[in-house]
């Protein structure tokens, strides 16, 4: 999964909160359906062209809405005197502890910034908002795919260093976890550890299915980056 910021943009992100933002400016309201192509326009400029030529975000999110693991109450967008800046939605996931039990947790993303707002601060406010509402809900901790140089300063830390690991990639840096429950992580360290895999949602089986889907919004270039992960 890579729906967290990516490393060119957590690079640039996590460096500072922009003190210009007047936070009284900003709310955050549940997402509407008359809001979907909106906000699926917005994730499609904040990926496009940065992990992949194109991308793929905004079809994931699209049919994770009608998903029983898609979580309502967190699918949250952020507005600036009334105008969509960003969007997060979070699902219900879960750890497969070595002793067979099951902890379910949530993951989240993809998170999106319009792109006239990044590099100012938004995301991480976007994140804390959303943490905090996920706590309240009685979510007791978050995995995530993505760069410990932003995420580390809302609290995450490489979950292999807490006894979780990366289906994928056991050793993976970049598979982080916060604890929202303080102690809630202690299961896992009891049972001996425990693994995480993302929902299916996150998984293309034909990508032809993106291609249509994505003819539903104006056309742009695919464009091969450097920094880009995926061909």
């Amino acid at each position: 999964m890579r729906f967290g910021l990516s490393l060119k943009q957590s690079k640039k992100w996590g460096t500072k909160m922009n003190s210009e933002i007047d936070m009284k400016k900003i709310t955050f309201r549940n997402e509407t359906p008359a809001d979907y192509r909106a906000v699926e326009n917005l994730t499609r400029e904040a990926f496009w062209n940065v992990y992949k030529p194109g991308c793929d975000e905004h079809f994931i999110l699209h049919n994770f809405r009608a998903r029983s693991d898609f979580v309502p109450e967190l699918d949250i967008v952020m507005e600036e005197n009334g105008v969509l800046i960003g969007h997060v939605m979070f699902v219900k996931a879960e750890i497969k502890l070595n002793n067979g039990k099951i902890l379910p947790i949530m993951t989240f993303g993809p998170i999106s910034i319009a792109p006239d707002f990044k590099r100012k601060g938004y995301g991480t406010i976007l994140l804390q908002h959303a943490m905090q509402k996920a706590k309240e809900m009685g979510c007791g901790a978050l995995a995530i795919t993505g760069n410990i140089g932003f995420y580390g300063k809302s609290g995450f830390a490489v979950a292999k260093t807490k006894d979780v690991f990366y289906h994928a990639d056991p050793d993976a840096d970049y598979f982080l976890i916060k604890e929202l429950v303080p102690g809630f992580l202690d299961e896992v360290k009891n049972a001996g550890g425990g693994t995480f895999k993302e929902p299916d949602g996150y998984f293309i089986c034909n990508k032809k299915d993106v291609e249509e889907f994505d003819r539903q919004f104006p056309p742009k270039e695919k464009l091969k980056l450097p920094g880009q992960i995926f061909g």
